[in-house]
């Protein structure tokens, strides 16, 4: 494989098929750090006539206030279904409700539009890195923002600084209800103070606080107690509504009387900032050795003095490595991106260089996650495999929705998942199943996505190692040969090119 398939393979998605190559591409990759990100993709597939990309309309990329205000709406009529109102059981009534909040659907082809038809696709590939770093799923009917969180909490903060992105995502309203965060509170609060005395019960959910020592920042290596753990769910405590839902009340409530009680409870009405105080465990806390101060401020305090924490350092920057420069990284690839991190303060532009750095010195191979090659062999082919926003609901010529394609291969961000993320170990992915899929997948973008490129011309453009060549030359028909390319060992990363 040439050199600027090799990199764009290990760091990118691969260059669309009409797309003139980079002389200098270690330049290009490291200039694609600051590319601008328009969310783009298409309104319909056409088959007779080339399928231009445009940006998506604004109307299917609605803020966080618009996404609470319909997934309360949805709720509701949920509710009203559930009790048989005002015809709200029959099937008409439910599809409606259904096609209303079709958010999660839509933030999914949406993901999988700008993967294809993106000409930022180095940025694209470290979203996707941080967004499985911070994993959130589909809990409590999370989908709908979900979406949002990958697109203003990661892509939108790539070239700060990772304290900022990590307390943007903690404070996201897809991680703090995935997590249990919304209805957490501290012992002491004056909500647990209350509910005790009613005859309830309500106390800390200590789910992010773990995760976000275990999993989003020191690693177990720091040695944490469950102390820690503990005193960092009540910096947390009181952080956090379940979207969209004001009381528990049965009547919808009117935008202007939900808006209302929305400021009553958080003094905002803004979701990403909502911090019940009325929840909040009072006093300061220590979290490894580090006194957090009491109130809306101490989250701050903490995700700060996590994200520059030594332990910090050393996990992700390994996890980077592996993601990117090679399966097995060396000591000295780790070592490369942590004095990035150091020099840097945390900055991901830094940082981000340094993996790419390293990721183009290292000549070994990478294995690509399924959704990361589904979007190469998309582009590579031009085939167009993923409908148009306006086909959301509609069958067109076989091709499934997003959805069903991400849950068919294996590898969803919209998935119930665990919140450690999809594996970066190659052999969690190397079993019968993932690669017949992937053979599945390389059949179905042949004889659905039309490719505008033939093996041939793809071997050629990317300068297919010899190996490769034998192996689709071997075989007769087109779509057999299509399929042992884009399934080759050289495509998916299993040797080196």
């Amino acid at each position: 494989m040439n050199e600027q398939f090799r990199i764009a393979h290990k760091l990118g998605l691969m260059f669309l098929h009409d797309t003139p190559l980079p002389k200098d591409v270690k330049a290009w990759t490291i200039s694609q750090l600051h590319a601008k990100s328009p969310a783009l993709g298409i309104k319909k597939i056409q088959i007779s006539t080339k399928t231009e990309p445009k940006e998506w309309p604004k109307s299917h990329q609605p803020d966080l206030l618009e996404r609470d205000n319909m997934f309360s709406t949805y709720k509701y009529n949920r509710k009203r279904e559930e009790m048989g109102l005002d015809g709200h059981t029959s099937e008409a009534a439910k599809r409606d409700n259904e096609r209303k909040n079709l958010l999660g659907k839509l933030d999914q082809l949406k993901f999988a539009h700008r993967n294809v038809y993106g000409d930022d696709q180095v940025k694209l590939r470290f979203t996707a890195f941080w967004a499985n770093h911070f994993t959130t799923g589909n809990i409590w009917d999370n989908q709908n923002h979900i979406g949002h969180a990958i697109d203003e909490a990661i892509l939108a903060n790539l070239n700060g600084n990772f304290a900022h992105m990590l307390y943007k995502m903690t404070t996201h309203s897809s991680m703090l209800t995935y997590l249990d965060n919304c209805w957490s509170c501290g012992e002491n609060s004056q909500e647990a103070i209350w509910a005790r005395k009613d005859g309830f019960q309500a106390g800390l959910n200590d789910n992010l606080g773990r995760e976000l020592l275990e999993l989003h920042t020191v690693s177990p290596t720091a040695k944490y107690t469950e102390s820690d753990i503990k005193n960092a769910a009540n910096v947390l405590a009181g952080w956090g509504i379940w979207p969209g839902r004001i009381t528990g009340d049965d009547e919808l409530l009117s935008t202007e009387q939900r808006h209302k009680k929305l400021y009553e409870m958080g003094g905002t009405i803004n979701s990403w900032d909502f911090f019940k105080k009325t929840h909040a465990e009072p006093g300061t806390k220590k979290v490894l050795g580090k006194v957090i101060p009491a109130g809306k401020g101490g989250l701050k305090h903490l995700t700060d003095f996590l994200s520059s924490h030594e332990h910090t350092i050393n996990y992700i920057s390994f996890k980077l490595a592996q993601h990117f420069v090679n399966d097995n990284p060396s000591k000295a690839d780790v070592d490369y991106i942590k004095k990035a991190w150091k020099t840097g303060n945390g900055n991901l532009d830094q940082i981000h260089t340094a993996v790419i750095e390293r990721a183009i010195s290292s000549k070994e191979p990478k294995f690509q996650w399924p959704m990361t090659w589904l979007f190469q062999v998309v582009r590579l082919s031009g085939a167009t495999y993923f409908k148009g926003w306006d086909e959301l609901e509609v069958y067109n010529r076989g091709v499934m929705d997003a959805r069903e394609i991400f849950e068919e291969l294996g590898q969803s961000f919209w998935h119930e998942r665990q919140p450690n993320g999809y594996p970066l170990d190659k052999r969690e992915w190397l079993s019968g199943e993932m690669f017949e899929r992937r053979i599945r997948f390389a059949d179905a973008i042949y004889t659905a996505g039309y490719p505008t490129s033939n093996p041939d011309e793809i071997m050629d453009r990317i300068g297919a190692n010899e190996t490769t060549r034998n192996l689709v030359n071997s075989l007769s028909r087109r779509k057999d040969q299509f399929i042992a390319l884009m399934c080759s060992p050289e495509l998916m990363g299993l040797e080196n090119a």
